[in-house]
């Protein structure tokens, strides 16, 4: 099924590209806003790694990528980083295992057999590739693309991309810089002030970081690189390297003496490596599986291992952050907004370290491996004259809250507020010993969560155990001028926290807020009178339960007619909230008044309860 594009019918739409170093991209913009086009298994990212030196077809992508261990002196990687460079900068480098050579002017080009290869040559492949995702996804012929750059890349290096494009019958309308792409997707430079932003772009192959103007007023829209710094052989695969290397003593003790060496086994361990490092963003330990040419090697890695190999890495990438300020003539504080680009910026210290140093969060809430793809479809729509910024605006068009037990929504902040906008709300547990609370996010103006739009989910993980409804979770919802939403969970007694950010209008045309609006005025009634029932029967199964507690440590002190009404009164209840979970019709009134009269009932037997406290606490 095709997409709609980004242009009107009759006029071909014009696709933004990420040719990355790591992965390459494709994304178009329509009044939804931005989104990047998958291929046919449903993926967006396409690997930038070539395998070269076979019978028909050079091999890419994933294909290319998966079997790179049993091909390690025909598979290319990081190609991006010969674009418009002389051969004798990289004289005794191997790139994944391939010869780099001198080729026509001395510039750097690939061996393939008797034949040389240029990188312009070698990214026309990808950039062909998608512009067949493209034209697959669009239902269109696909001929014009923004594509982006590393904002330190000369005129050589952008002309070298200009003709990869030309190679894969792509006209490059223009050539954006990657931390202004990023920027763009954010929606940053349209709120009419100037801001100044740092764009962190850590990728597979490269690490960059620029520091931008943003103009305001009569020049809103005008991005200037003020500096740029980084590090073009510094990137998430030197971290997959550095924890391989750290494993090479384990192998050769597992599988033998020399396992651990040779093309075949690095690349393998390298690859097994990354798989560990990107699991490892979200689980404290994994384990490392390599297929080696000496058998299979197996071990538990945990996060606190990535962090020490990655360690030095990143203080590498700190230290040319320092140098961008410095020639920015700019101090850390000076900057408004810190962007995270690429994949490698999920780990978490990288995350911790890059706050630490800005004293700010960064911008988390655009997937890190997509953000300068997204930017780049948006510059595309500009140049079209098909750009709509239509939830641009200067209130939220959406309330926003979170689920609570029973699948209601809690409102924090409600539509047409005024952005930048506040909210925090307390809310507390309903299982006894609960160690893991999860947060959802939702967007939408129905009080269930069934009918709702699911922005995010995270959760407070390790908390003391402790009874329900002791823990006190603050959960706070801010919306910044550039109308990016965090969210941050703290539990107070224990001070632990967890927080998320998300782009609440992100995929969105004005026509659906409305849509969205008018169900919700449609079902109001019908919807409060669920909401009702699903808060009735959690507060209700929680007094049924603190009342039967209560009754368990004073039943000897209370008469028997007192507790035959207090249990009768307690089973009404319960079977009153039993009723309503399998039949969400039915009308809450009933259950609401059994559970008045269980609080009137219970009034003495609390009186007993504390007096039995005080008297067993002062003896």
């Amino acid at each position: 099924m095709s997409d709609a594009t980004s242009s009107p019918p009759g006029r071909e739409p014009i696709v933004g590209i990420d040719l990355g170093t790591t992965h390459s991209l494709v994304a178009v913009c329509d009044e939804a806003g931005p989104r990047v086009l998958e291929d046919d298994a449903g993926r967006g990212l396409l690997p930038s790694v070539v395998r070269l030196g076979v019978e028909g077809d050079p091999v890419l992508g994933h294909d290319a990528r998966e079997t790179a261990g049993d091909h390690p002196d025909r598979t290319v990687f990081s190609v991006k980083r010969l674009m418009g460079r002389n051969a004798s900068e990289f004289e005794a480098e191997a790139f994944g295992g391939v010869e780099i050579a001198a080729g026509p002017r001395g510039l750097a080009c690939v061996r393939d057999g008797e034949a040389l290869r240029t990188p312009q040559e070698i990214s026309a492949l990808y950039l062909r590739r998608l512009r067949e995702i493209a034209e697959a996804r669009l239902g269109t012929p696909v001929g014009r693309a923004v594509v982006t750059v590393p904002a330190y890349f000369d005129d050589a290096q952008r002309q070298a991309t200009r003709d990869a494009g030309r190679l894969a019958g792509l006209e490059v309308v223009r050539i954006v810089n990657e931390p202004t792409a990023a920027a763009l997707a954010y929606g940053l430079g349209r709120g009419g002030g100037a801001e100044t932003v740092a764009v962190y772009d850590f990728g597979g192959g490269t690490f960059d970081v620029s520091v931008l103007r943003l103009a305001g007023g009569e020049h809103e829209g005008v991005f200037e690189v003020v500096a740029t710094a980084g590090d073009t052989r510094l990137g998430g695969d030197d971290v997959d390297r550095a924890l391989a290397a750290t494993l090479v003593a384990d192998v050769e003790a597992s599988l033998g003496p020399g396992s651990g060496s040779g093309a075949a086994s690095a690349q393998a361990m390298r690859l097994a490596a990354e798989r560990a490092k990107i699991a490892l963003g979200e689980n404290e330990e994994v384990e490392l599986v390599a297929e080696l040419p000496a058998g299979t090697f197996r071990r538990r890695v945990g996060r606190a291992e990535v962090e020490a190999a990655a360690a030095p890495l990143v203080a590498r990438t700190l230290q040319a952050c320092a140098r961008c300020l410095r020639d920015a003539e700019m101090s850390a504080e000076a900057v408004d907004a810190v962007i995270l680009v690429g994949g490698s910026t999920r780990m978490p210290i990288v995350r911790r370290e890059v706050e630490r140093f800005f004293g700010r969060a960064p911008y988390t809430a655009l997937d890190p491996d997509r953000v300068v793809a997204l930017g780049a479809a948006v510059q595309a729509a500009i140049v079209a004259g098909d750009r709509r910024d239509l939830l641009l605006l200067d209130v939220i068009p959406l309330s926003l809250g979170v689920e609570t037990v029973g699948g209601g929504v809690a409102k924090l902040l409600v539509r047409n507020s005024s952005i930048p906008a506040r909210a925090v709300e307390r809310f507390s547990t309903s299982v006894d010993g609960q160690r893991h609370v999860s947060i959802h996010v939702l967007q939408g103006e129905r009080e269930m969560v069934e009918d709702c739009r699911s922005l995010a989910r995270f959760e407070l993980r390790d908390l003391p155990p402790m009874p329900a409804g002791i823990p006190k979770i603050e959960v706070e919802f801010l919306v910044d001028a550039n109308g990016v939403l965090g969210v941050t969970a703290i539990e107070a007694r224990s001070g632990i926290r967890a927080r998320v950010q998300v782009v609440p209008s992100h995929g969105l045309t004005a026509e659906e807020v409305e849509a969205i609006e008018r169900e919700s005025f449609v079902h109001a009634k019908e919807d409060m009178r669920r909401h009702r029932l699903a808060d009735l029967r959690v507060n209700a199964s929680l007094d049924a339960k603190w009342t039967t507690d209560a009754l368990e440590r004073t039943r000897r002190e209370l008469d028997d007619a007192y507790i035959r009404e207090l249990e009768a009164a307690i089973e009404r209840v319960r079977s009153l909230v039993a009723e309503s979970g399998r039949d969400t019709s039915v009308d809450p009134e009933p259950l609401a008044a059994a559970r008045d009269r269980l609080d009137r009932l219970s009034t003495r037997l609390h009186e007993v309860a504390i007096a039995a406290s005080l008297r067993d606490g002062g003896a």
